[in-house]
Parts: C-alpha cells; structure tokens; sequence
C-alpha cells in the first residue's frame, strides 16, 4: 500500500482520472420516447449547470415515459474553472485508500492463518451482504455507502485494463522456455475453447430463458468513465521524458533500479493505454489497447536496456519484480487487482434487482459455462498432448485475471504470466469476434448474448459489446464478476482440484 500510495505518477493518475470523470461531455443524453401515441402534457424539469439528461414528468399518469439507458461520469465537486476542488480529490484518495488498505489487510490475515481462498474474493462478499443488509434496514446509509465508494469504483473501471497488462509486459520472460509446439497447442485451446465456451453459456441462457419465459425489464443506467484529454497526455508525456533521463543519468537515484525505473515504465504503459484508447474502431480490431500498452512499455525497457547497457531482460525483470520491499511498475499496476474484486460489489448491488428476477437465467448459465470451461479446458490439454503444468496454468481462461491469478495459485508449478497472457488473448479473441459469432450461432437475447460473451471473454469481450448492444452491458456486468467467482469457489474445493489435476495428467 505504501509503495502505491508514495509514487507521484499513481498521484498524478488519481488527479486525472478524477477531474476528466467530472467532464459534462461524459454524459451522453437523448431525448425520451413516448410509450404511448396519444398526446400528454409534460413538465420539463431545468436542467442543472452539470447538464444532467432532460427529465420529463407526464401529467397524466398513465403517459409512461421510456427514459433512456446513458452513461454517466460520476458526481463529484469542481472549482468555477473547472479543476477538480481539493474536497473531490480528498474525497477520491479517501474512498480509494480504504479500498485498497482493506484488501491489503485481507492477505495479510489470510496469509497468516494460511488459508487459500482468495481473500479479495471475502472481502467482495462482506461489502455486497452490508450492503443488501442496509438497504433491508436502512435504505439512505446504502445509498450514502454507494455514493461515498462511487469515485473508487469509477476510477478503477476507468484504469481496469491497465491492471491486466503487466504480465503480458513480461511475458517474453515467461514464454522463452515453452517450446513452439507447446504454443501452438495453447493457442488451439485457447480459441476453441473460447468458442465452445460461448456456446455453452449462450444456449444454456436460451434453454434456461424458454423454459421461465420471464419478461426483460430495464436495468440500471450503467456509468462510463470519460475520454482521456490532452492534458492528460501532456502530463504523462512530461513525466515520461524526465523520470527517464534520470533512469539513465542515474540507474539508482531512487534507491534501486526498479524504483528507478518505475515512473518512466508506469507512464509510458498509460501513454499506450490513452493511445491505443483513441484509435479508430477498425485499428481497435488489429491494435487493441492492450495490445498497445503492452507494447508501449516493452519499447521503453528496449529503449532503455539499450541506452544503458543493462539489457531489456533486466529492465523488463525491474518491471515486475513480485518483491514487495522493491516494487517495479507492473507490481503498482497489479496492486490493484484485489480492488477490482471488491469493486464487484458495488456493480452487482447496483444490479441486484435484475439478478432476482433473472436468478435461473444468469445463474444456471454460468454454473455450467464456468464448470465447462474449466473441465473442457484439462480434457482437451491432455488430449493434445499439452504439458500438465502448461495445461494447469490456462485452466481459468475465461475468468478475469484478477480471480484466474487467485485460482491457478490454488495448484502447484503453474506460470502465472503464461495464466494471465492467455486471459489476455481470450479477452482479445472475443473482443474481436464475439458479435459476429453469436449472429452465426443465433443468439439473439439480450440476456444470452451478455452472458455468452462475459463467460467465455470477460472484461474485454464486455468492452466490445457495450459500445454496441446496451441493452446486452448489464448482463455482461453481472457474468463478468460472477463467472471468476463461481470458478474461485468450485476452484477452492479440493476434490475439483484433485478431479482437474487428474485429468491434465
């Protein structure tokens, strides 16, 4: 936590994720469409001065409004030019800082009594049950716990695929002694797998959904976290060029080479997030933003290794060290993971009326997607001939890195960096494809297209299909997180364990 908390670049990252959350652009709003033929007097409401959407009341009541589904930046206070006030910033360090410490707490306890389940995983639980007994109770203290945690959450869905990146930054470290045959064969059940997962989950949703016949109701408006700005480039620019002129007059000057290191390493990964970010949508395709802030960062340690003679093997070793007492930038990135998990919370609380009422859909769906996943996944392995231990480590393909770290932790002699760049590359594989699959498969639901592409492609697959399908993004939410906790728990009994380590060999 110290080691996060003391870095001026994660500052910086703080600032600006919290005054360009507070952008009014960030607000996309339309006009409301009549239910109903027949004409109605409405009352417009004034808009305020953050350009909230136009709120209309009809007279009578039987004149139903549709509002419309938008996104949302986050509230939070602004000074009159426009800078974030200091009550804002105090406000997001708070909120961010008890989420963090709580998770950094967590393992500490769990460590110590030495118990395996993932202790970001607890802590999601805890805050879900305060929340739902508070809203049982006392509705205003839910809401204000909601609102309080509110620039956390945003923040960290605003930096999620920065979290991810750090172990495929290092992945030509991990990878160097599997043999290209090995490769070829992960890749095989990588994009099969995928493709059957989608498969399983899309059909057991549209089985599920025949048989209850429960009608769609709206869901919450879902917040999206606002576009980067050019400041925001400029900033990270300037602490690019400085922090690595110091790296190369002075490979110690802040003690170690990996904390020297550090600043110009975070920024130019988040200069390649904010750059792969604005691409076009068809470059997107090919050059997907992580993709371009892995890249970003494995440029900066060759340019570096090369400059100062120590080699992109030593810099890319400083980038993610796992050393506590000695952290590198990829370790401050993947910091945050447990506070990913926690933030589950939140999003599914936030949703917790749609998962009532479609409980047999979006449960059922993914009991059996995630079950599927993982078995398909030890069968296939064992029977292309792929090395136990390789096999092992891309179990938990279709689980986001946060938890697929956690369960492949549970099994012993595993790669982590090969479990977290297949994620990756599954995420990447149904970004990509995932639309036009399910128009192939004929998965047309709402409810079965959201949970076939978040059990089968996770966070990224979730990112593709929000920009298109809207009314398929709340279902996305709930599978994203409920599918890595389903996998964590069956995971966490070990007789599976026992059961999959079998089967790989």
């Amino acid at each position: 936590m110290a080691a996060i908390s003391s870095s001026p670049c994660m500052i910086a990252l703080l600032r600006s994720s919290h005054r360009w959350r507070l952008s009014p652009s960030a607000t996309a709003t339309s006009p409301p469409r009549l239910r109903t033929l027949p004409p109605c007097r409405c009352r417009l409401n004034p808009t305020s001065s953050r350009q909230a959407p136009v709120s209309m009341t009809p007279a009578n009541p039987r004149h139903q409004l549709i509002a419309p589904i938008h996104a949302a930046a986050g509230g939070g206070a602004t000074s009159p030019s426009g800078l974030p006030s200091l009550v804002g910033i105090a406000h997001l360090l708070v909120s961010l800082g008890i989420v963090l410490a709580s998770d950094k707490f967590l393992k500490q306890a769990f460590a110590a009594a030495s118990i395996k389940f993932p202790s970001a995983l607890f802590g999601m639980f805890c805050v879900f049950s305060v929340l739902v007994v508070l809203d049982a109770f006392a509705p205003a203290l839910a809401k204000g716990f909601m609102d309080f945690f509110e620039p956390a959450t945003l923040f960290i869905q605003r930096w999620l695929p920065l979290f991810y990146v750090p172990s495929l930054v290092v992945l030509p470290l991990a990878v160097r002694d599997i043999p290209a045959a090995s490769g070829l064969k992960i890749f095989l059940i990588t994009f099969g797998g995928w493709f059957a997962s989608l498969m399983v989950a899309g059909y057991t949703a549209l089985t599920v959904r025949t048989i209850v016949k429960t009608q769609l109701i709206p869901a919450e408006p879902m917040s999206k976290p606002s576009p980067f700005a050019t400041l925001e480039f400029w900033a990270w620019g300037a602490v690019f060029v400085s922090s690595f002129a110091v790296a190369y007059v002075n490979p110690t000057a802040l003690g170690t080479t990996a904390r020297t290191c550090l600043p110009f390493l975070l920024a130019s990964t988040v200069l390649g997030y904010m750059v792969g970010s604005g691409l076009p949508s068809g470059i997107k395709k090919v050059l997907h933003p992580i993709i371009c802030c892995a890249l970003s960062a494995d440029l900066a340690a060759i340019a570096y290794g090369y400059l100062s003679r120590s080699g992109v093997d030593a810099v890319l070793g400083d980038y993610l060290t796992k050393a506590p007492s000695n952290p590198g930038a990829g370790d401050v990135l993947m910091g945050f993971l447990g506070s990913v998990i926690i933030s589950f919370a939140f999003s599914m609380f936030k949703q917790r009326k749609l998962v009532k009422r479609h409980a047999a859909e979006i449960f059922t769906s993914i009991a059996i997607a995630s079950t599927f996943s993982l078995y398909s996944t030890a069968i296939l392995g064992r029977v292309i001939g792929l090395e136990p231990s390789l096999t092992i480590s891309i179990l938990p393909r279709c689980i986001t890195v946060a938890l697929a770290l956690s369960i492949v932790s549970f099994f012993e002699g595993v790669n982590s960096s090969l479990t977290a760049a297949v994620v990756v590359l599954t995420g990447l594989i149904g970004a990509n494809f995932v639309q036009a699959a399910m128009d192939k498969l004929g998965l047309n639901d709402p409810i079965a297209r959201g949970i076939g592409t978040a059990s089968s492609a996770h966070g990224l697959g979730t990112a593709a299909l929000s920009a298109k399908e809207p009314e398929a993004l709340p279902f996305c939410a709930i599978a994203y997180g409920l599918t890595g906790i389903f996998g964590s728990l069956i995971c966490s009994v070990p007789a599976v364990r026992q059961s999959l380590v079998f089967i790989a060999g």
